[in-house]
């Protein structure tokens, strides 16, 4: 199989990271629930987790690297932290559902859109100009469009939001592992990852980087204050009630410690140069239309959305899975996404890259589509 599906998840994982999970499963028990010696291994296998995530991601004390199940579970936490009912919010218009329905659930909330045009940062900026005003509550933007591959803004959106003083939540579900994420430079309020994408690590697991009050959307144990009835008001413990998946962090450990003996930047740059070729392959297949963009400075990763005239894009997507090639089809769980960019109607079929995809396959997969629709 060619799987280049890996916006939704990586599949192919480094082999560290399989080890890690079986080892942690044979010889790991419940960090902070114990002083023998699964407890403690447990405990030092989090605490590595956390301390390799905040070197990586520019986070000043590893215990506001918080761990989730997902990148959607910690957007909730911060949405939930920082909206409240009758706010005004941000946004940018490639936002994901992970975004757009908590925010939805929020009784009375006005939900600004930044929508500038695909692959226009300063026009995307402008926007968030013109509508980051002093009663807005905090600014959510996702550093790249999980439908396009769209690189926002993010520095200049950031340094914005530190001049008007408004808090930022950033969506890196894409660009964590792909490119250099500082949570000190940008001062965001959060940053929330998933672990099973270009971290990878197990599905089921998630980052939160904190820097700003938190509610917790779940309580319960955690090992510590446990006379109390209220969670702790200190982190980690105070998001991380219950038993933690210590088998998917002890894989996202070994993902993590994967991206940074590669490189973050030697990973982007491997994964651009590869949707480059594509997006030129594709090109050159009458009916193509590839979600490319043009002259200027380059602000699409790893990942691209193309068309086919007279192709039902869910029907497309089904022939590639039947000769072999895994991609995705449909509107990606981000209406908002399509709705910007003039697809909503259609969807788009999507191709994203990994560390471990290979021009041949690249060229395959063009060489495949051109076949289908010859046909």
């Amino acid at each position: 199989m060619i799987y280049l599906d890996s916006a939704a998840t990586t599949l192919q994982k480094p082999n560290q990271v399989l080890w890690a999970v079986q080892r942690a499963m044979r010889t790991m028990a419940s960090p902070g629930r114990g002083s023998h010696r699964a407890a403690e291994l447990a405990a030092q296998t989090a605490f590595a987790c956390r301390e390799e995530a905040a070197q990586l991601f520019g986070v000043g004390d590893p215990e506001r690297v918080i761990f989730t199940c997902n990148a959607t579970h910690g957007l909730n936490i911060a949405i939930k932290s920082l909206v409240k009912p009758g706010d005004t919010v941000v946004v940018s218009g490639y936002e994901h559902n992970a975004v757009t329905r908590p925010l939805a659930a929020v009784e009375g909330v006005e939900i600004r859109v930044a929508d500038g045009p695909l692959f226009q940062p300063e026009e995307m900026l402008a926007r968030f100009e013109q509508l980051v005003t002093p009663e807005v509550a905090c600014v959510i933007c996702n550093h790249i469009s999980n439908v396009f591959g769209y690189i926002l803004p993010m520095d200049e959106i950031a340094e914005l939001c530190m001049r008007r003083n408004v808090p930022l939540i950033v969506d890196a579900s894409q660009s964590a592992g792909t490119i250099p994420i500082d949570m000190e430079r940008w001062k965001a309020a959060f940053v929330a990852m998933p672990g099973h994408k270009g971290l990878y690590g197990p599905q089921g697991t998630g980052l939160l980087l904190c820097n700003a009050p938190t509610i917790p959307l779940v309580e319960g144990g955690t090992g510590s204050a446990s006379a109390l009835q209220q969670m702790p008001d200190d982190l980690p413990d105070r998001l991380e009630a219950g038993t933690h998946n210590i088998p998917g962090i002890a894989g996202l450990l070994e993902g993590l410690r994967f991206v940074r003996r590669r490189g973050v930047a030697q990973i982007g740059q491997n994964e651009t140069g590869l949707s480059q070729r594509m997006a030129l392959g594709l090109s050159r297949i009458p009916g193509i239309r590839v979600f490319e963009q043009g002259e200027g400075p380059r602000c699409r990763g790893g990942v691209l959305s193309f068309r086919a005239e007279g192709h039902d894009c869910e029907e497309l997507g089904r022939k590639l899975g039947e000769l072999g090639i895994a991609v995705r089809s449909g509107l990606h769980c981000a209406p908002l996404a399509h709705k910007t960019a003039g697809t909503f109607e259609t969807g788009t079929i999507r191709a994203s890259i990994s560390a471990f995809n290979t021009m041949d396959e690249v060229e395959r997969f063009v060489g495949t589509v051109a076949h289908i629709l010859k046909k």
